[in-house]
């Protein structure tokens, strides 16, 4: 089986490819500028596994939440390429992808806390343990609040603490979240390659989607603010 995966839900961009079991990935920080580097990050890994679009299984997609304009970037591409070679497609959270990557580095953490700086005061979170399988599993619905509102740890540590809303918010986050916390990784971003061992099992099940109903998962009910509604947050936050 031959996949590609794409990611560009935050300030990271990244591509992989799964050939046979064998992967091979590209990831850096790009900022605001997805549109430009996505495109060259898929082409360096399809060139690196040997192989082209047209000789792909199917495509991994990371759908958010994130960057309200990154999530449809990877989202918008994906849908492109799967309807132009008729290939099936798997939506992965970006949340999901901290965890499992979590899962597989740590040596013995079992349970995750992710949280991903949302902006405007708030973050992306939700609680993940490690399954029979090895594969992340949520414990409860991804939310976007502020750090001080987010859930108490829904079961007792040791926790794993990852994303850039543990950077930005640590504690508050532990305080909300009233976790034991054995380790904090608070530079995480999600990458393409670990949208693998979440997605390969479902292509294999055949539980893959058609690119039509791939679609960038947001959390808040608005994507955007008004100028005024921007500036009133900035000033509740201080």
């Amino acid at each position: 089986m031959k996949l590609l995966a794409l990611d560009t839900a935050t300030e990271a961009c990244s591509a992989a490819v799964w050939a046979d079991g064998v992967i091979h990935a590209h990831f850096e920080i790009a900022g605001r500028d997805h549109t430009q580097r996505l495109l060259p990050a898929a082409a360096t890994v399809l060139a690196q596994a040997g192989f082209g679009y047209s000789q792909l299984d199917g495509l991994v997609c990371g759908v958010g939440p994130g960057s309200f304009a990154g999530v449809r970037i990877a989202v918008a591409f994906a849908k492109g390429v799967a309807l132009a070679h008729a290939l099936p497609v798997v939506g992965v959270s970006s949340l999901a992808l901290l965890a499992q990557r979590a899962l597989r580095l740590d040596g013995g953490g079992d349970r995750v806390l992710v949280a991903i700086d949302a902006r405007m005061g708030e973050v992306y979170f939700q609680p993940f343990e490690r399954g029979a399988d090895g594969l992340a599993v949520a414990l409860a619905e991804a939310v976007v609040v502020a750090p001080t509102g987010v859930p108490v740890a829904p079961a007792p540590g040791p926790w794993l603490a990852v994303g850039t809303g543990w950077g930005s918010y640590e504690a508050e986050l532990r305080a909300a979240t009233g976790a034991d916390i054995h380790q904090v990784e608070g530079s995480a971003l999600p990458q393409a390659a670990d949208g693998f061992a979440l997605a390969v099992p479902m292509f294999r099940c055949g539980e893959t989607m058609t690119p039509d109903a791939l679609q960038p998962v947001y959390l808040r009910n608005r994507v955007a603010l008004t100028l005024l509604e921007q500036q009133q947050r900035r000033t509740q936050n201080g």
